[in-house]
């Protein structure tokens, strides 16, 4: 008889039964509506232990390889340790900053070098803790790779408290404690001919870079097409990088915008507006949309309207500088 692990609680789960149905013999009200796999309402995370595939039915590539699953259509046949989505931080290790370079004017490069494994994808998030307790989120632009740090890309923000810190109080040598990784914005394998769609506006790019990277090094031969776009030209970078990027491999092209007064070799409007002046049918694209929160909100849209399936948007908002996210 399988055992269910959830909130420190361990329960019997009864043959033939579902975890949602465990859970709730055993008093433990957890969200659910249609309870046929279909709203999704029940999601939850395997922290432990593998959930049948008839549980993953429906979910995003990125969620079944993260082993998150529908309760009510999971009848275990090993034990699980489950929690809800999200809450299931499974790695927290120091790691040492051996890297701090700045980008543009006001972003930084932090490399940070973990004292134990830690597992990611490129394109995730890790929260970052500093001494005092206070935690902040900041996407991966690395590739997984045990010989290479983890690199954020961490931008300034107007009276952000880590944010400041970071920049000009954090140095080379120091330690630091992250965890994670969590996210669903991250390249999955397995249809290498698809076309891929990436925009990014500010420190987006970030996760973006660390995607476009981990596609090609993985085999990716369809189209790829990332789009970066700032208010002027000084909040662009890694440019040079892109370019030698896009001439090393045909498959890959990319666009960097500006608001206004655009220079050689930089389309000039919104991200947005470009964009859907570039592609107008997105049918069968993946894409991935990392940056302000409205300029995501705004592209989830405008590409679905453009034929992109919901099942393959792939988004990451960066909040305010009230609520600092990088």
């Amino acid at each position: 008889m399988p055992k269910i692990t959830y909130e420190g609680k361990q329960f019997d789960c009864e043959e033939d039964q579902t975890v949602l149905d465990c859970l709730a013999r055993h008093g433990v009200t957890y969200p659910s509506s249609c309870q046929n796999g279909i709203c999704q309402t029940c999601l939850m995370h395997a922290t432990e232990g593998t959930v049948p595939a008839v549980a993953q039915k429906g979910l995003k590539e990125t969620l079944k390889l993260q082993n998150y699953f529908l309760a009510c259509t999971c009848k275990p046949t090993e034990d699980l340790v489950v929690s809800e989505p999200g809450t299931g931080v499974t790695q927290r290790v120091v790691a040492q900053v051996v890297g701090k370079k700045p980008l543009n004017h006001d972003i930084m490069r932090f490399q940070l070098a973990p004292d134990d494994e830690f597992e990611f994808r490129s394109g995730q998030f890790l929260h970052l803790k500093r001494d005092d307790g206070l935690v902040r989120s900041y996407s991966i632009a690395s590739l997984p790779d045990s010989d290479t740090p983890i690199e954020i890309h961490v931008r300034r923000m107007d009276n952000g408290e880590m944010t400041t810190w970071l920049h000009d109080t954090l140095k080379v040598g120091d330690a630091v404690e992250i965890q994670g990784p969590v996210g669903e914005c991250f390249y999955v394998p397995g249809n290498p001919e698809q076309n891929i769609l990436l925009i990014g506006t500010g420190s987006g790019l970030g996760p973006l870079w660390g995607i476009v990277r981990d596609a090609l090094k993985q085999g990716h031969t369809g189209r790829i097409h990332l789009f970066h776009g700032n208010y002027d030209i000084n909040g662009l970078y890694l440019m040079d990088e892109l370019k030698q990027l896009a001439r090393d491999n045909p498959n890959f092209l990319y666009t960097p915008c500006v608001d206004s007064h655009a220079p050689e070799g930089v389309e000039e409007g919104r991200v947005d507006a470009v964009v859907s002046r570039t592609y107008s049918d997105l049918k069968d694209w993946k894409v991935f949309i990392c940056g302000h929160a409205n300029m995501v909100d705004n592209m989830k849209r405008k590409t679905f309207l453009a034929g992109a399936s919901l099942q393959n948007i792939y988004a990451d908002s960066f909040v305010d500088s009230s609520k600092e996210a990088a």
